[in-house]
């Protein structure tokens, strides 16, 4: 049984910084590259970024470049979404995401399995 477990949400203030960690098991880790995703209240889930299955290339919405960094240890079958100067639009719930198939995709539906969020919430 795939199961993906999101850790590390939590109510920061603005510019604060968080770092997420995604912990997989059930499946061939190295082998699926890894996304992230939010959704804040009543917004659809949209992308945040995307890993490479070795880790060597990364994909980020045009709205957290430059503030989040997306990486994985495959060792430690988990990946992680570090988070900097946090701002209030930032809150929601953040989902990790596997997918099997090669090459970048930011589309819900291309993602096999998915975790059941962590919450993140900024005051501002």
């Amino acid at each position: 049984q795939v199961q993906l477990v999101e850790s590390g949400g939590g109510l920061v203030q603005a510019g604060g910084s968080l770092r997420l960690s995604c912990a997989a098991s059930g499946l061939t880790f190295s082998g699926y590259a890894m996304g992230w995703f939010r959704q804040a209240p009543g917004k659809e889930r949209e992308f945040v970024a995307w890993i490479s299955r070795r880790g060597g290339d990364t994909y980020y919405a045009d709205s957290v470049k430059g503030r989040f960094a997306i990486s994985r240890d495959n060792a430690k079958n988990t990946v992680y979404l570090q988070i900097n100067t946090l701002k209030p639009e930032d809150t929601a719930v953040y989902y990790c995401a596997a997918r099997l198939r090669l090459g970048f995709s930011s589309i819900i539906n291309d993602y096999d399995y998915w975790g059941q969020g962590t919450q993140v919430t900024v005051s501002s």
